[in-house]
């Protein structure tokens, strides 16, 4: 049985962090660093933007199998920042390997804020240091981590349980993630921003990476708030095995302890969107493939329109239809089930292609159901067996102040 705990990245057995205030950011906590006592095998999904930024190069040109330590800051980018970021973001490994006397290339880096931007070293060194001597286990520490990578996230994403394998070893799993807007992510495995870190006490080996980049594919990579995929996207699961027993690669109560985590954060990225007001969940079924099914769900969830509806409780699911007819999946129209969930209430709009109601006072059911906190938009093509589920948010008027005064 998965356990769920009040815990955060240092829950699992060997994991200290740290955040502090280095001085990027004029009052807040704006740097990160997250340690294990031994190394452990790191399993990295990256942005798929070809505009790349200075830390996911870096990253990605090491490719590590192994790592002891993440430094995270936020308030800059480091992103569109040519030659002299790299050389900032290889500084920001050795500075931290050097205070934690360990390998450079066992340093991880992540950096998320303002783009175009160059890093004031002066300040992140100091950070750097400041944090590797404050590096502790417990909530106050997941906390302050957590506070320090924050941009305009308005809540901190921690989720974390404890579940007994196959085996009998109990073992923990922790997640933080941060994220607000420009959040698309398309992450894969060796190949504004959303930043994710999963530890966990289990034993794993590099086979598990294939089944790592399909939890992605199901959670992260199944999450939207504007469409815009960010330069920085990265997520990163560390394992550093010190609970033990055998190695979890295959075992299924690991796998869906961890797709669990994944799923509660990816769900806590989208509430958490830019100014929004309104969880949706899209759930498709009777795809042909699963590829139509994810298709047809990030469709409907990155059409503003629908957003729009959405926000303002407004029952046009013409606009739900548009947003498929879209999509890349197959489909016919006069097989296409739609229905709407919110609260307590479940309405069926279409069957058959057609409206199941178009009395006045039927559509004030579909308006209500839509006037909730989060919104279930379930359409069945009838096509097939395969099905894909997406988290997104409602379009505001927020978004749009936040994100035009964004640098300013």
């Amino acid at each position: 049985m998965i356990e769920k705990i009040d815990g955060g990245l240092t829950s699992p057995q060997g994991f200290k962090a740290a955040g502090v205030h280095s001085g990027v950011k004029y009052r807040s906590l704006d740097l990160g660093m997250l340690y294990s006592e031994v190394p452990a095998r790191a399993f990295v999904g990256y942005t798929s933007n070809k505009v790349k930024s200075a830390p996911v190069q870096v990253m990605m040109a090491e490719n590590s199998p192994f790592l002891s330590a993440f430094v995270i800051n936020s308030g800059n980018a480091n992103a569109l920042t040519g030659r002299r970021g790299i050389e900032d973001a290889m500084t920001m490994k050795k500075v931290a390997a050097s205070e934690l006397k360990i390998d450079p290339i066992t340093v991880g880096v992540m950096s998320t804020g303002l783009i175009g931007r160059f890093m004031d070293m002066h300040k992140v060194k100091y950070g750097i240091s400041k944090a590797a001597r404050e590096l502790e286990s417990g909530r106050e520490a997941d906390g302050l981590l957590a506070e320090a990578v924050m941009t305009t996230d308005t809540i901190k994403k921690e989720s974390a349980v404890r579940v007994r394998l196959t085996d009998g070893t109990l073992i923990t799993i922790a997640a933080l993630s941060k994220g607000s807007g420009m959040i698309a992510p398309h992450l894969k495995v060796l190949h504004g921003t959303t930043l994710c870190m999963v530890t966990t006490d289990a034993v794993l080996s590099e086979k598990f990476r294939k089944t790592w980049g399909e939890i992605l594919e199901d959670t992260m990579n199944m999450v939207t708030v504007d469409g815009d995929q960010s330069t920085n996207d990265t997520c990163a699961l560390l394992a550093n095995g010190k609970a033990g027993g055998k190695c979890a690669d295959d075992d299924p109560n690991f796998i869906n302890a961890l797709q669990k985590i994944m799923t509660d954060i990816a769900r806590m990225l989208a509430i958490d969107g830019e100014g929004a007001t309104k969880l949706i969940e899209v759930q498709v079924l009777g795809a042909e493939t699963k590829e139509d099914a994810r298709s047809a769900v990030m469709s409907i969830l990155n059409s503003p329109l629908v957003k729009s509806a959405i926000f303002g409780a407004d029952p046009n699911y013409g606009r739900i239809m548009m947003a498929l007819g879209n999509s890349d999946c197959k489909f016919k129209i006069e097989d296409v089930r739609l229905t709407i969930k919110g609260g307590d209430m479940e309405v069926p709009i279409l069957d058959s292609g057609a409206p199941v109601f178009q009395e006045e006072r039927s559509v004030e059911v579909v308006r209500m159901a839509m006037d909730n906190k989060e919104v279930t938009i379930v359409v069945d093509l009838a096509m097939g067996s395969e099905s894909a589920v997406g988290w997104g948010c409602d379009l505001t008027y927020d978004y749009v102040r936040i994100n035009a005064e964004y640098a300013t």
